[in-house]
């Protein structure tokens, strides 16, 4: 028997609620008959049978667009609904396409380079948790550095804490030499990495000095309500269930976090089932949290990094 998921009409008046299923279920016909999956309208959700993650993900956008279209323009029709399935299916950027969302440290424009960054984006600006899931090289990490770094310098946060698991290092970080730091940063260098490129090495020591930027390992979370911040994991794939509930519930009020991970590159045991798989499946249908599914296509490093992965995961 297929899975279930919930897709919640939050925002929908009844009339763009009528307006979006279509007379005599017509668009949700149509939906249905594009994605190959069956669906059922019950007030204000509409119910999705299928296994298959990635039409639930293409789905899960399709919506979310249709919806926003009628907020703003209060109906849509079959040929939108055609184009929007044919857009996401062939990665045509949304609306964020053009938008700067930050300048670098020498004042270098810096916007979304494929469909899933934007995607990414207009997701964090809607949510207050967004998941990011994919391969190296899609931008994961970067894309919620930047967000971060442009709520901060927009005043809209106070502290921007970046974390991921130290795994290689077993989280027994008191073994290895040296003071706190010296002991964590081979772990966080990616993350210093894009605080870098975008605002330089000596604002963001200065940042690091005043407290307004944390970067540090998952095992320093616990006990922690953050307020007021942008909360980034990174590596996610490399949590446990334990720690990821742990990492979660650290979410404060006028606050946003981001969780990234690859799930094809777990270093746990093999007993040890991934917090970011347990997310992705408990979390999916809360309203206020989201997901963003990155592919191969959205690899933006070196074009041999895209035929590396795919020919190691053929």
């Amino acid at each position: 028997m297929d899975a279930t998921r919930t897709y919640y009409l939050k925002g929908l008046d009844s009339d763009q609620i009528i307006a979006l299923i279509g007379e005599n279920d017509s668009h949700l016909n149509l939906l249905s008959s594009l994605y190959h999956t069956d669906l059922l309208y019950r007030g204000d959700f509409i119910k999705i049978f299928s296994e298959d993650e990635k039409m639930l993900s293409y789905l899960f956008e399709e919506l979310d667009i249709l919806s926003s279209l009628l907020k703003k323009k209060g109906e849509i029709d079959s040929d939108v609904i055609r184009q929007v399935y044919h857009d996401i299916h062939h990665h045509t950027m949304t609306e964020y396409q053009n938008e700067v969302i930050t300048y670098t440290q020498h004042g270098k424009p810096v916007k979304a380079k494929t469909y899933h960054q934007s995607l990414f984006i207009e997701k964090i600006d809607k949510n207050d948790l967004v998941f990011a899931i994919g391969p190296a090289g899609t931008g994961k990490t970067f894309m919620a550095i930047l967000m971060a770094v442009r709520a901060y310098k927009r005043g809209e946060i106070k502290k921007i804490v970046l974390t991921r698991p130290a795994v290689e290092a077993g989280e027994s970080l008191g073994f290895l030499p040296g003071d706190l730091k010296e002991k964590v940063d081979p772990y966080l260098m990616p993350l210093y990495d894009s605080l870098h490129y975008l605002l330089g090495r000596e604002q963001v020591e200065k940042l690091l000095e005043k407290g307004d930027i944390e970067i540090i390992p998952l095992a320093f979370m616990r006990g922690r309500t953050l307020n007021d911040a942008y909360i980034i994991l990174d590596e996610a794939q490399n949590t446990t269930a334990g720690q990821m509930l742990m990492f979660l519930t650290r979410l404060g009020k006028n606050s946003k976090m981001i969780v990234g991970g690859d799930i094809t590159q777990i270093d746990l045991d093999r007993k040890v089932t991934s917090g970011l798989i347990l997310a992705r499946e408990r979390l999916r249908d809360i309203p206020g949290i989201d997901f963003v599914e990155f592919d191969g296509d959205d690899i933006v490093r070196n074009p041999l990094v895209q035929k590396i992965i795919e020919n190691y995961h053929v």
